[in-house]
């Protein structure tokens, strides 16, 4: 096992609060996450921000194939050194959001998963790049700030319930999996974190919808959580009919005008959308 504190003592590193490093030291939690997803040697497993490879050696250790991306030029040589063992390994020093993914992948046949211990300061942009990225992924595990990872995968009418279990839902069915106490890593977070498995599923009632449209709804909707569906929808200047529009697709829709937002399901902010569409 990697010694996180030696590593970065012998590279004389400084942890950047900015780019959210905060470095998972306990190697059973390590474990469980590689666990989690399920590696086998017919996966191509991405890491994002590897730091300095501790989860990346257990990755290569099941995995067919492992691109690390890491941002932070200074913990380049530190991962090199510590995977340098393993010749199913590469490192890509960039930025995740500029990162043509598809041209990494390309060439592979076998499954595609992401598995990463985010940062915290670029959690939700990551996960929507990922979820909407044309690239093939199968299964998708990242351990995230708790508060996240509920909300991923929380369910109607429950009060994590917001726009990103939506969007998280229509790609994928989420889980879950365990919490990390804030004590596993260096330097220390302020919360805690858990781990969330999202494993890819194809949404036949989707297909056709304008999915411009469809989140859109679901951001004004759960834009202001305390109004009502027709208050906080009907009120938005790009619907047509507006409120008393509004009031006539959720009642031929069989949706109550005082509904609010975390009680509909995303099969009916699917029908919502397509009725709104054709207003």
């Amino acid at each position: 096992m990697i010694n996180t504190n030696e590593v970065l003592k012998k590279y004389d590193l400084r942890l950047t609060k900015t780019l959210g490093q905060n470095f998972l030291t306990d190697i059973n939690i390590i474990k469980k996450i590689v666990e989690a997803g399920d590696v086998t040697p017919e996966d191509l497993v991405i890491e994002i921000g590897p730091g300095i490879g501790s989860m990346t050696v257990e990755l290569a250790k099941s995995a067919g194939r492992v691109v690390a991306i890491e941002i932070d030029k200074h913990l380049i040589p530190a991962i090199q050194e510590n995977l340098r063992e393993y010749e199913n390994f590469e490192l890509v020093h960039a930025d995740v959001m500029k990162v043509d993914l598809e041209s990494l992948v390309k060439n592979w046949q076998g499954p595609l998963k992401v598995i990463s211990n985010l940062p915290y300061y670029i959690t939700t942009p990551i996960i929507m790049m990922l979820l909407e990225s044309g690239i093939p992924w199968d299964t998708l595990v990242f351990m995230v700030q708790k508060e996240v990872a509920q909300r991923m995968a929380a369910t109607p009418g429950s009060k994590d319930y917001s726009s990103l279990s939506v969007a998280v839902r229509y790609h994928a069915d989420p889980k879950l999996s365990f919490t990390v106490s804030k004590n596993c890593f260096i330097p220390k977070p302020d919360v805690d974190s858990a781990v969330v498995r999202l494993k890819k599923r194809s949404l036949p009632f989707t297909e056709g919808i304008d999915k411009e449209m469809f989140f859109r709804v679901v951001r004004a909707s759960f834009g202001q959580r305390r109004k009502t569906l027709l208050n906080s929808l009907g009120s938005q200047p790009w619907l047509s009919g507006g409120k008393e529009g509004l009031r006539s697709v959720l009642e031929k829709l069989g949706i109550k005008e005082s509904s609010r937002a975390e009680e509909l399901s995303l099969e009916d902010f699917v029908r919502l959308s397509q009725a709104v569409s054709s207003l």
